[in-house]
């Protein structure tokens, strides 16, 4: 079975003066139909420590901010976890060392750095998914959609997103686990051992 990785590079625009989702559902898509690989795995990973990449259902009302309305309630959470960066030194990053070295590789500006609160969003959700490939069909059930958030608030940026194709053109012919029987994690099936007799059962009048 001859295996195989394909590459592409997705390159976005975030609006910068709130976090920016991208539906980048259909380009993904577009990937995988192009690197002919039928069945494996589909690596999405962001080039940027202030974005994140999320599998979510669509929720089609949108907002007058553009936001789903999914999107919305999210980000109502997340600013109550991490406050949006509104007012100087509110977290401790960025410190005076960071901000000099912003200006040593030609950041527009000290407020560039102010985006702590993207960083620490980040780290909450990760910066990547990884999804089956079954048949040549991205296996992301009934609703999913695949989105690319830029967290980042302080100016509009150029983005970059990395997608990953690996496995086989061939085919796979049973993916049956324990042919196909229901795991049942329900109920907790206890050993001989664990349901022993123990002489502590006994009452002392019994003795």
């Amino acid at each position: 079975m001859e295996f195989k990785v394909f590459q592409k590079e997705i390159e976005l625009q975030s609006k910068g003066w709130r976090p920016t989702f991208h539906d980048v559902t259909s380009d993904i898509l577009a990937i995988v139909k192009e690197s002919g690989i039928k069945n494996g795995t589909v690596a999405i990973a962001s080039h940027h420590t202030t974005c994140s990449v999320m599998v979510q259902e669509c929720s089609h009302d949108i907002d007058l901010y553009d936001l789903e309305y999914l999107q919305h309630d999210l980000l109502k959470i997340m600013q109550k976890i991490v406050p949006d960066y509104s007012e100087t030194n509110e977290y401790m990053h960025p410190g005076p060392i960071h901000s000099q070295f912003g200006r040593y590789v030609n950041e527009p500006g000290d407020h560039t750095s102010l985006n702590t609160d993207g960083h620490l969003r980040s780290v909450f959700f990760g910066r990547s998914e990884t999804m089956t490939l079954k048949d040549g069909v991205l296996d992301g059930g009934e609703f999913a959609h695949v989105y690319f958030i830029d967290w980042d608030q302080v100016r509009a940026r150029h983005r970059q997103l990395n997608v990953t194709v690996m496995g086989t053109t061939e085919s796979i012919n049973d993916r049956k686990y324990n042919d196909g029987k229901v795991v049942d994690t329900t109920v907790r099936k206890y050993t001989d051992e664990e349901k022993a007799y123990d002489i502590h059962y006994d009452l002392n009048w019994k003795r």
